[in-house]
């Protein structure tokens, strides 16, 4: 255990194993945990002992819900930009050192994974799912932004779904991340300790999640891809609430009103995210992302978010522009303007 005991670090077998290990707080991501997991997959690569790195949540209902939104709330209050600044700036590092990590990555996905949970999952090399997972990237409903790397994996989502994810936060159950590409395999949760058992042994990584693996169940979601196709070819607000409007369907109208009651400046945030992400380079994402982050931290909507959701919890935030409203798109594009000297630094192209 690292000496925070907010992540369980473990080599066991061929594996190192990392457990996120703040089950009261559904395993929600703090800075500590970001540097031990970094430092944990340090170690674990020079180890040439260790085949893979495997990354499960404590307990039984989250992987990780995210990142540590009432800290990062609090320190934008108390104008604390540069400890979020920081947060981040780690954070999405740690996210591109997984996308790249040179080891098998294998995530057990079982429970929620949103936010930063996605982060320190969906990028590595295996993610095996559950019929308990439920993945979300609900940021826009807080004021904030789909982040941790969704700039390039939503918009290769088969179907247009991750356009539609980062725009409403539409929930995908396990069997549903397994037909779409977020999960590479499926395992019944009962079997998942034995999966995690089998993993410390030496052999091919696939082969070994292989032997546990069922074809998922039928995906009800993937029964509306013809529809959230249609409505979503074009990440433009105005051309999707109008095809929903001419659909009508029960599950048209369900995602309208999820649209109509998000922060309109993260929307289109989130839009734009979704029309350059697919021709971004997975570093060149996560600059783009910690331009969109550094300015949303130092903005209105994500603290009104926060206040509306988890502080105050009237459910009933004060968007600017008010909810049904467009902000400026000369608004929305300065959000994406470099930063200069303050550039996330990553090994790669530049955006």
């Amino acid at each position: 255990m690292t000496a925070s005991g907010e992540v369980i670090v473990e080599k066991r077998g061929s594996a190192g194993f990392l457990t996120l290990n703040r089950a009261a707080a559904l395993n929600a991501l703090t800075l500590t945990m970001v540097r031990e997991i970094a430092a944990a997959l340090d170690g674990f690569e020079r180890d040439v002992s260790l085949a893979r790195v495997v990354v499960c949540g404590a307990g039984e209902r989250a992987f990780c819900a995210g990142g540590d939104i009432r800290w990062l709330y609090e320190r934008g209050r108390a104008g604390d930009y540069a400890a979020q600044s920081d947060f981040f700036r780690e954070e999405y590092t740690l996210n591109a050192r997984i996308k790249r990590y040179p080891k098998p990555y294998v995530a057990l996905i079982d429970g929620i994974v949103m936010g930063g949970g996605v982060g320190v999952s969906l990028h590595g090399s295996h993610r095996v799912a559950t019929e308990k997972a439920s993945f979300a990237m609900p940021e826009v409903g807080i004021g904030f932004f789909p982040d941790v790397g969704a700039t390039y994996a939503l918009p290769r989502v088969p179907h247009r779904i991750g356009v539609a994810m980062a725009a409403t936060g539409l929930r995908a159950q396990g069997a549903e991340m397994a037909a779409l590409g977020l999960a590479t395999a499926f395992v019944a949760h009962d079997r998942l300790p034995d999966l995690a058992r089998a993993l410390e042994r030496p052999g091919d990584t696939g082969a070994i999640i292989g032997e546990f693996a069922n074809s998922a169940p039928p995906s009800p979601l993937l029964g509306e891809a013809a529809l959230i196709e249609t409505a979503f070819a074009q990440a433009d607000l105005d051309s999707i609430e109008s095809a929903l409007d001419r659909n009508g369907s029960e599950f048209a109208t369900r995602l309208r009103k999820m649209l109509s009651a998000k922060s309109p400046t993260s929307l289109g945030i989130a839009l734009k995210q979704m029309q350059l992400g697919g021709g971004l380079s997975f570093e060149d994402a996560m600059r783009v992302e910690f331009r969109i982050v550094t300015r949303i931290c130092q903005g209105h909507d994500f603290y009104e978010g926060v206040r509306a959701t988890i502080v105050d919890k009237d459910n009933a935030p004060q968007w600017r522009p008010a909810a049904g409203q467009r902000p400026a798109w000369s608004e929305i594009e300065a959000y994406f303007a470099p930063l200069g000297n303050d550039e996330l630094t990553l090994p790669g192209g530049v955006a």
